[in-house]
């Protein structure tokens, strides 16, 4: 059964949306005309630029109100999702504790170029983020973060040298798509060294969806608003179940 909606603005269904941009142009009556002619050419309606800043000389920002018209039958939309049942800090403490006989090695990491260790560290060190604490508090697990600007080539060999059962990589930085360049790189070093079995590996950003990480041959992604528990609750089942099954 279709279930069609559009987005809300003033009423339910009007099909109200904001949209905000930058163009190479000055910001005059010109660039105003040239903002309200770009989306009306994307089939919005009732266009309006409701802000306009100059940059600069030759760049200018907008924003800008408008109306859809078509719908999207939310019944057509599918998500793929990490298929987990998410443990609080103390079930995965008690999981690890009844399920191994042995400390677990997480290693993570901000890769490539990545300069940023925000995510990194809300997964990993101890004092968390937002009130969640990172798996540096958790007993059972061995946090080793190894901060930013760390090589692909580096990553595996702290990896093999700890003895690491589980690899997280944190990217951040996303321009141009260069997440997937470096991330594809890491399955590809894995593949060639054969030791994609080796390791449960789990990747997250603004940026990651577990359908991305799928797709690029990772174990899960966790994009924001993800949690050390959320990771550690897929983590120790996928180890267990490899563990177990030996695959």
């Amino acid at each position: 059964m279709k279930q069609l909606i559009r987005p809300y603005g003033d009423t339910l269904n009007d099909g109200k949306i904001q949209l905000s941009f930058t163009l190479p142009i000055a910001c005059n009556k010109k660039g105003e005309a040239s903002a309200k002619a770009l989306v009306e050419s994307l089939g919005i309606r009732d266009v309006s630029v409701v802000h306009s800043e100059a940059l600069d000389d030759a760049f200018s920002y907008y924003i800008i109100y408008g109306t859809v018209a078509n719908p999207i039958d939310i019944e057509n939309i599918t998500v793929e999702t990490v298929d987990q049942a998410v443990m609080s800090k103390d079930a995965i403490e008690a999981y690890i504790k009844e399920k191994f006989d042995k400390e677990l090695v997480f290693i993570g990491a901000s890769t490539g170029t990545d300069a940023h260790t925000v995510g990194i560290d809300a997964i990993m060190n101890m004092k968390g983020f937002n009130g969640h604490y990172g798996l540096e508090r958790y007993q059972g697990i061995k946090a080793i973060n190894l901060g930013s600007q760390v090589d692909n080539e580096t990553l595996l060999k702290q990896a093999l040298h700890h003895h690491a059962d589980v690899i997280l990589i944190s990217q951040t930085v996303t321009q141009k798509n260069i997440h997937i360049k470096n991330l594809t790189e890491f399955i590809e070093l894995l593949e060639a060294e054969n030791l994609r079995e080796r390791f449960i590996v789990i990747i997250g950003g603004p940026r990651i969806d577990h359908s991305l990480a799928k797709e690029l041959g990772f174990d899960a992604g966790f994009g924001p608003k993800n949690y050390a528990y959320d990771v550690a609750s897929f983590a120790v089942e996928a180890l267990y179940f490899k563990q177990k099954y030996d695959v």
